[in-house]
């Protein structure tokens, strides 16, 4: 048996599938839910097939590199495939999941408008999945970690004429989007580390990795808090805990696929698939387990609390992924696995009969109300058990710390840019972004004192443009424009960091310059046709006016962050390489703009298109529902 053929048509399926899709037309609901179905299942049925191989060869570690994106000297963007226990478990327990999701979807949302959009999203969701868990390297599973983190965005705001759905969906990618920063720098990290885009097939090499890390027990500390970092907020870990019971205004069945059963597990497969690197460092370990288990106490006294039973359920999956995350720290892979099976399995099918529970229950209550009975708060003091309901009622403020620590100084410093107009913009920082060329060219001109920190400073302009882009609330235009000036910022600042040749910058600025050049055609004719509406105040809803201008705009929009469908995605990951390993407030400066200004540019999209219609004359859902 081929093993990289199998490995292969994990991935083949569901973009086979997907692609399927786009040519089936809307009104044929009974097409799209079987071709989602029927892809899915065999998807199924290859994992059995292929798992059932895997055991009887005595389940060996099975590392694939297909094929090899770039290469230059010294640096390989190349996509690798990894298979083992842990792989196995994930991809069996996700096709069977997903297999139920698109049956009971093809009828939950029979004649409703978005069904074809839905499926699309889904198979992007399982496409993402399936890259995330084959990946051998970090830098193909941050392809697929990318991929699930704009589907969830579409998926939560399926009801995009709703004010709530679109605003959740923008909150959760904004989460989403500070974990990458993790990822970003721990890929940063392990490349000076190992002096190449490691695999994690090496990372189980325990001499390897302990020769690597004696001499390096600082960089190993880092690039072990940076992957805890983006796993704690994949998986709605303390402090990223708010974020999971508003991701669950989609439909229901895309909240039991992504927010109950696969999608939020991912932070603990992250541990899992990293283990063997820091399973040696106790202090990383402690601090693993601790946020585990203070998740899995905050998170159980707020679900105790809850009225909406999809919080409930969230709260309530939170708290076993808090607990798995002690397991890994303990070293219980086998026990956290199974543990990750019961809760995805568990929570897919409190998910899937909430609405008829709810139902029962209101119904029940009339005929067998039971009054309040005894419980384990309730040997505490008084006082305590009315600041411990208040605290939980309030879900602990989670999500005002999380606005009040992060995201609200980042808004200050943009506001205090406000003098950035468009024409200033152009006459200020265009000028100086040639001057920095020039300089570039006549580097003797300068002290070579001088030159050490200009990376720095160039990449604080760039980022910010970026604070700046991320407060705007009046010229989308503006937002847009200064995003891809960061991204030509970074790619001076890193020039003068060292000497290369210009096909990296070429290469970086390529998929950049066709995006931006795209958006900002859609945004002057927005601006041209509908003049009133043009502004970042609000949510418009445009894409009922303009469906094929807003998809051709949320392309462009992640072919701008570096979503995986334009060179920028390689040409970012091989800047970071041209980053020396000592300075990391040049990476995080760098990681933070690209962050940052994804978040910039899903807001623009969300506040021009999406929302309730800005017309009075379309019918809109309340603010509220």
């Amino acid at each position: 048996m081929n093993t990289n053929i199998f490995l292969l048509s994990f991935v083949a399926t569901p973009l086979l599938g997907f692609l399927l899709t786009l040519f089936i037309p809307e009104r044929h609901e009974t097409g799209l839910a079987r071709t989602a179905f029927y892809t899915v299942g065999l998807q199924l049925l290859l994992g059995l097939v292929f798992v059932a191989y895997w055991l009887y060869m005595g389940s060996p570690m099975i590392n694939v590199e297909e094929m090899a994106l770039y290469q230059t000297e010294g640096y390989a963007f190349v996509i690798d495939f990894f298979f083992d226990n842990i792989t196995a478990v994930f991809l069996l327990t996700g096709a069977f999941i997903t297999l139920l999701i698109t049956r009971y979807s093809g009828y939950y949302l029979h004649i409703e408008r978005g069904y074809k959009r839905f499926f699309n999203t889904i198979l992007v969701f399982f496409l993402g999945y399936n890259v995330t868990i084959l990946a051998g390297n970090f830098e193909t599973l941050f392809i697929g970690w990318e991929m699930l983190g704009v589907s969830s965005f579409l998926l939560i705001a399926f009801y995009r004429e709703r004010y709530l759905p679109v605003r959740n969906a923008v909150k959760v990618f904004s989460v989403y989007r500070i974990g990458d920063v993790g990822v970003l720098l721990a890929m940063w990290a392990s490349h000076h580390l190992w002096h190449e885009n490691v695999s994690f097939l090496k990372l189980n090499n325990y001499e390897q990795v302990h020769e690597h890390l004696m001499g390096h027990t600082g960089m190993g500390v880092f690039i072990a808090i940076c992957l805890l970092t983006a796993a704690a907020a994949k998986s709605a870990q303390l402090p990223f805990s708010s974020w999971l019971p508003r991701a669950m205004e989609g439909p229901t069945p895309s909240s039991a696929i992504f927010y109950g059963s696969l999608s939020v597990h991912f932070g603990v497969f992250l541990m899992m698939r990293t283990f063997p690197f820091w399973e040696e460092q106790i202090s990383v370990r402690i601090l693993i387990g601790g946020m585990g288990l203070a998740t899995a106490l905050v998170a159980f006294f707020i679900a105790r609390v809850q009225a909406n039973i999809k919080t409930q359920i969230a709260y309530a999956s939170i708290v076993q992924i808090g607990i798995m995350f002690t397991e890994v720290a303990l070293g219980w892979e086998n026990l956290a696995l199974f543990h990750f099976a019961g809760n995805a399995f568990l929570r897919t099918y409190q998910l899937l009969v909430s609405p008829s529970v709810v139902s029962y229950l209101i119904r029940d209550q009339f005929y067998h109300f039971q009054g309040p009975h005894k419980v384990a708060e309730h040997w505490l003091p008084l006082r305590w058990q009315y600041s411990l309901y208040l605290l939980s009622l309030k879900e602990w403020y989670l999500d005002a710390l999380l606005n009040r620590l992060v995201f609200r100084p980042f808004k200050r410093i943009g506001h205090r840019l406000d003098f950035l107009t468009p024409q200033n913009v152009l006459l200020i920082f265009v000028p100086v972004y040639l001057l920095g060329w020039f300089f570039y060219f006549q580097a003797e001109l300068i002290p070579a004192g001088v030159i050490r920190f200009l990376p720095e400073v160039f990449t604080f302009i760039g980022l910010l443009m970026v604070f700046k882009s991320f407060s705007e609330r009046h010229y989308p235009l503006l937002s847009w424009l200064l995003i891809v000036m960061n991204h030509f910022w970074v790619a001076l600042a890193v020039s003068f960091n060292e000497h290369f040749t210009y096909d990296h910058t070429l290469l970086y600025l390529s998929g950049v310059v066709v995006a931006a050049v795209i958006g900002y055609v859609i945004l002057r004719r927005i601006r041209r046709e509908a003049p009133t509406w043009y502004s970042l105040n609000g949510y418009y809803g445009l894409a009922h006016d303009y469906p094929g201008l807003s998809l051709v705009f949320l392309l462009a929009a992640l072919g701008l962050m570096g979503f995986p469908i334009t060179y920028t995605f390689i040409g970012e990951d091989l800047i970071f390489s041209h980053i020396h390993h000592n300075q990391y407030l040049l990476a995080f400066f760098n990681a933070l703009g690209y962050i940052l200004g994804g978040i910039s540019l899903i807001r623009i999209y969300a506040r021009v298109f999406l929302g309730p219609h800005a017309k009075t004359t379309h019918g809109t859902p309340l603010r509220s529902s």
